[in-house]
């Protein structure tokens, strides 16, 4: 209700305003003051009407730029029917003042053409307007189904990557049930406690590299549990990059993933190497583990663990080149970089 209102005194400005002109350009024709001021506001306040009209009529069909015709069209119509009306009412308030109508008779041909240009740009700025408005408008509910579409990309991404560690969590624990039952319920401690970290986060949340550390430690304590002295991991982080932020739970399946080609196909030991920097403005992370090429082929591909790491820094980001991998001396390297100033990404803690 408000804004029409505001609408309505807009055209009430508009139609004084350009009263104001009219009674300008009318004035050397010498005709009284009542009746110049008469004809100019009359004139207008049918302007102003048909004006309305047109806003109204466009907030519920808005042609399209190729149907200029179709403004062209309406916009000489309704100066015809406002000079129509307008020499009805002239020739009704001032039938004794007969110069005056033989003035009006004389300059209907103008007073069309003035009304058509005058309701013309009336209906162009409202056009525009409402035009502008619909594309303002798809363009935040295009925003708003593009993040809505990310953000279940996402969640799907972190869905596919947790069933795998449960279901071979739960194996450890049905095996170690029997034989070390004591052992059994350590591990189920320790997957409760995962669990229970990954699912209060969601994946747009940024955490401190300390706490994403701590997550990782919870699964290091249940992968050593399956794979005893066999694994072995050393992480390094420098000072000033455990308070820097990175998404939650972006680690683990970098680490499952070394895991996976260090361990999968050996019986010895596995060293596995997690080192955590910061330099012009990037927290970069690099995970390191041995291979055997007669067993594991990286070169085929990093799984799908890395693949959905890379598109999820790709969806929170919009870069390709914050992952990377490199295979060298029978060293499979992974290097994250996660960048320390993107406005987009917010802090959900």
């Amino acid at each position: 209700m408000a804004s029409q209102v505001r609408l309505i005194m807009l055209y009430l400005g508009w139609a004084l305003l350009w009263s104001a002109v009219l009674l300008l350009v009318l004035w050397p024709t010498g005709f009284s003051t009542r009746l110049l001021l008469t004809d100019a506001l009359l004139t207008n306040l049918l302007l102003a009407v048909g004006g309305y009209a047109v806003g109204t009529g466009l907030r519920f069909y808005q042609p399209s730029i190729r149907q200029g015709a179709f403004l062209l069209g309406w916009s000489l119509g309704l100066a015809g029917i406002s000079t129509t009306v307008f020499y009805w009412l002239a020739n009704a308030l001032f039938e004794q003042e007969v110069t005056y109508l033989t003035f009006v008779d004389n300059t209907l041909a103008v007073r069309v053409a003035f009304n058509w240009l005058m309701l013309l740009l009336m209906l162009l700025l409202t056009w525009l307007w409402f035009y502008t408005r619909e594309l303002q408008e798809a363009e935040k509910r295009k925003a708003a189904t593009e993040k809505l579409a990310r953000e279940a990309e996402l969640y799907n991404l972190r869905q596919q990557l947790q069933p795998h560690f449960l279901f071979n969590s739960l194996n450890s624990i049905s095996a170690l049930a029997v034989s070390r039952p004591e052992q059994a319920r350590n591990m189920v401690q320790q997957l409760s406690d995962f669990l229970r970290g990954t699912l209060r986060k969601d994946n747009n949340q940024l955490v401190p590299l300390t706490e994403e550390l701590k997550q990782l430690q919870l699964y290091l304590d249940i992968e050593k549990v399956r794979f005893g002295h066999r694994l072995q991991v050393e992480v390094e982080a420098t000072e000033e990059s455990q308070s820097l932020k990175l998404p939650a739970l972006l680690l683990q399946p970098v680490v499952e993933n070394a895991i996976k080609f260090g361990l999968y196909d050996t019986v010895g030991e596995t060293a596995i190497k997690v080192n955590a920097t910061t330099a012009d403005g990037y927290l970069t992370i690099t995970t390191q583990n041995p291979y055997d090429p007669a067993t594991s082929q990286p070169r085929k591909g990093t799984g799908f663990g890395l693949d959905s790491i890379q598109r999820r820094l790709y969806l929170l980001y919009a870069r390709q080149d914050l992952l990377r991998t490199s295979q060298q001396d029978h060293q499979f390297t992974t290097t994250i970089k996660i960048p320390q100033h993107y406005e987009k990404m917010p802090d959900n803690r």
